[in-house]
């Protein structure tokens, strides 16, 4: 735990238009990876479009490692099908956390991430102060798949005595 920055609180929300990937519909689940963590939420039974509302929680200790996402398609009798990936940065979000803001007005935007061929953002993500804590919403859009975004939360929790922030 010596180099450790802190943790990251990712909010697994839902899925919008995933791909079928059985019949008529999927039975999805996701797998969050950074490095050698990997976390993965509950499956949804025929959905595509499921609500998660799950919170996985990363330890960080290099924010310029990116964090990455897999949908699956759940199968019984065969191995699971993707349903596609994305990876966003953390780096941003880390720079103001470190920030140390002192209770800006509520609902302040700290700074925005625009989409771009680097991202898998599919509108602009704004990082903000709610709650007197700092936010970021993404709409991930997936790749490598004919359809789908995952919309996600980012919220950092600090740990006494960590190295970083």
């Amino acid at each position: 735990m010596e180099h450790l920055l802190g943790l990251l609180r990712v909010r697994i929300k839902r899925g919008v238009n995933l791909a079928i990937r059985d019949t008529r519909s999927s039975d999805p689940y996701v797998i969050l990876r950074l490095g050698k963590q990997k976390l993965k939420t509950r499956v949804v039974k025929n959905n595509l479009n499921p609500e998660w509302n799950e919170d996985l929680t990363l330890s960080i200790s290099d924010a310029n490692i990116p964090v990455k996402i897999v949908v699956y398609d759940k199968d019984t009798f065969s191995l699971d099908d993707k349903m596609g990936d994305a990876e966003f940065e953390i780096k941003t979000f880390v720079e103001v956390v470190r920030m140390r803001l002192e209770d800006p007005p509520e609902g302040t935007i700290v700074t925005k991430v625009k989409p771009s061929r680097d991202n898998c953002l599919s509108e602009e993500s704004c990082i903000v102060w709610t709650n007197g804590k700092i936010v970021q919403n993404l709409f991930l859009r997936l790749r490598n798949v004919e359809c789908g975004e995952v919309e996600l939360q980012l919220e950092w929790i600090d740990i006494p005595g960590s190295t970083a922030l």
